[in-house]
C-alpha cells in the first residue's frame, strides 16, 4: 500500500477516531498509528497478515473496539491489559493458543470473540470482567469446561465446534448466563449436568450435533423447568 494512501487514511482517522484497513496484506501493525494514540476509538485490521501486536498497543488509551479477525496472530502482548476503555475485542480466525494473564484488567470489555483459534484450555481469569456479555470460543480445541466457568458474568457462551466431552455442573452457577451453545462437540447424555436444566438461568441451551439425540433431553429431570424459561424468553422477543 502506498504512503499517500496510508497518509490519507491517517488524516481521516485523526478526524473520525476510526482506522479501518482490511484485506491489504499488512505484515505488521502500522507504526504510523502511534501518532493517533490519543484519538483512536475503533481499529479494524481484519484480513491481513499480522503475526503479532506491538507492546505499544497498550498506549491506545481511548480504544473501545479492536477487530483483528483473519490474521496470523499467535498470541497477545501483556500490554493489551492497559486498554481500560476497550469494549469489543474480536480475534476470530487466528492462531492464538492462550491469553495473557493481563486480560483480567480489561474492565470495560463486553464482547470477546476468539472463534477459530487454537485454544485447548478454557481461559481462566475472565471472571474479573464484570461487564463481559459475550464470550465466543467456538471452533477451537477445548476438551472440557472447568468449574472456574462459574466465575464468569457473561450472558452468552458459545462453545460450538470444539471437542468437549466434559461440562462442569458449575456452569449453572453463572449468575447472568442465559445462552449456552455447545453444538457439535463430544458430549454424551450423561455428561449434561442436570443443574443446567434444573437450577440455572439458561433459557437457550443448544446441544445439536453431540453424541445423543436432542429429544433425549426431554426425559431428563428439570427439562420442564428449562422449557418454562425458554418459552418465557421466546414470548418476550416475539
Amino acid at each position: 500500500m502506498g504512503n499517500s494512501a496510508l497518509k490519507s487514511h491517517l488524516e481521516t482517522s485523526q478526524k473520525t477516531g476510526v482506522f479501518q484497513l482490511t484485506g491489504k496484506g499488512l505484515p505488521a501493525f502500522p507504526e504510523e498509528l502511534q501518532r493517533l494514540t490519543a484519538n483512536l476509538r475503533t481499529v479494524d485490521l481484519s484480513d491481513n497478515k499480522l503475526e503479532s501486536l506491538p507492546p505499544s498497543i497498550g498506549s491506545y488509551a481511548q480504544l473501545r473496539s479492536l477487530t483483528l479477525n483473519s490474521n496470523r496472530l499467535g498470541g497477545l502482548p501483556a500490554e493489551i491489559g492497559k486498554l481500560k476503555k476497550l469494549e469489543t475485542l474480536s480475534l476470530s480466525s487466528n492462531r492464538i493458543q492462550q491469553l495473557p494473564l493481563t486480560m483480567d484488567q480489561l474492565k470495560s470489555l463486553r464482547t470477546l470473540i476468539l472463534a477459530g483459534n487454537r485454544i485447548s484450555e478454557f481461559p481462566t481469569g475472565l471472571g474479573a470482567l464484570r461487564h463481559l456479555d459475550l464470550l465466543d470460543l467456538s471452533r477451537n480445541q477445548l476438551q472440557s469446561v472447568p468449574p472456574e466457568v462459574s466465575e464468569l458474568q457473561v450472558i452468552e457462551i458459545n462453545l460450538n465446534q470444539n471437542q468437549i466431552s466434559l461440562l462442569s455442573a458449575d456452569v449453572s452457577r453463572c449468575p447472568r448466563l442465559k445462552v449456552l451453545r455447545v453444538e457439535e462437540n463430544c458430549l454424551d447424555l450423561a455428561a449434561i449436568p442436570l443443574s443446567i436444566l434444573n437450577e440455572s438461568q439458561v433459557s437457550l441451551f443448544s446441544v445439536e450435533g453431540n453424541l445423543f439425540e436432542v429429544k433425549c433431553l426431554r426425559d431428563m429431570e428439570g427439562y420442564d423447568k428449562y422449557m418454562e424459561r425458554f418459552t418465557a424468553t421466546k414470548k418476550k422477543f416475539s
